[in-house]
């Protein structure tokens, strides 16, 4: 079931530019999410890293330009995205096709050592509160010494009643940098089922997908929530480094 590079290549563009519809100063956050690994890595020279929830490999390739001496672990459970990430990305990261948070899923990405890093944007939101503590727990057994996990996701206000501000300032930084991509989400995705060489993957990806249940219930954790789940799961020191709205980059570090 492998996809051309340059079906790969058209679909991965057409998944950046819709993206941007929701993941407000994306670049920006990419960049302070690198900022993180880099600064956390300084002085190991061949670190490894765990790109949670990798999708096509946006992040992981930009981890790969900042760090191209690194080892690269991307794992996502959406067929689809990991063949185009593959065909795409062939050299920027070990692609493992796995569910995050249910049991044993840390055995398929096959880590001989510890991880250096962890890093995820907009893909642990789905798990309900004890499948995120559970997960944060895996992540936590595999970090050495000093390794951290950063989250890049939109966190609302501790006060529900803030979340109607902090989105509307997320709305109008996002009308101010220009706009948003003509396609969205919806369509990006029945755009590529009608691509004949994304069929069949496309016809996978539909039978895997949990039939009911779970999704949603964590765009209403706020930052403290996380941030006591992670503590709960054995890292030391929690903080946000980055916010725009309720965009933001959430580190925890392990001793």
């Amino acid at each position: 079931m492998s996809v051309s590079m340059e079906t790969a290549r058209t679909w991965v563009e057409r998944w950046e530019r819709q993206q941007q519809r929701y993941a407000l100063d994306r670049e920006e956050r990419f960049t302070v999410i690198c900022d993180v690994v880099e600064h956390v890595c300084v002085d190991r020279p061949r670190p490894t890293l765990l790109d949670l929830g990798c999708g096509p490999g946006s992040l992981s390739a930009r981890l790969s330009r900042r760090l191209p001496e690194a080892e690269i672990v991307a794992v996502d459970m959406d067929p689809m995205l990991l063949e185009l990430a593959r065909a795409h990305h062939p050299h920027v990261a070990r692609w493992v096709n796995a569910v995050i948070g249910t049991d044993g899923w840390t055995d398929a990405l096959g880590l001989e050592n510890g991880l250096d890093g962890a890093v995820t944007t907009t893909a642990l939101h789905y798990l309900q509160a004890p499948a995120l503590l559970k997960t944060y727990r895996s992540i936590a057994a595999l970090l050495r010494p000093g390794g951290a996990l950063i989250n890049g996701d939109h966190f609302p206000p501790d006060a529900r009643s803030c979340s109607d501000l902090t989105a509307h300032v997320g709305r109008r930084r996002a009308e101010r940098a220009g706009g948003m991509s003509h396609e969205d989400w919806e369509s990006w995705w029945s755009a590529a089922a009608a691509d004949p060489e994304l069929a069949n993957l496309f016809e996978q990806r539909e039978r895997n997908r949990p039939s009911s249940g779970g999704g949603g219930e964590n765009w209403h954790l706020p930052v403290s929530r996380h941030a006591q789940l992670l503590r709960e799961a054995g890292f030391s020191r929690v903080t946000p480094v980055w916010q725009v709205g309720d965009s933001c980059v959430l580190v925890a570090l392990k001793d």
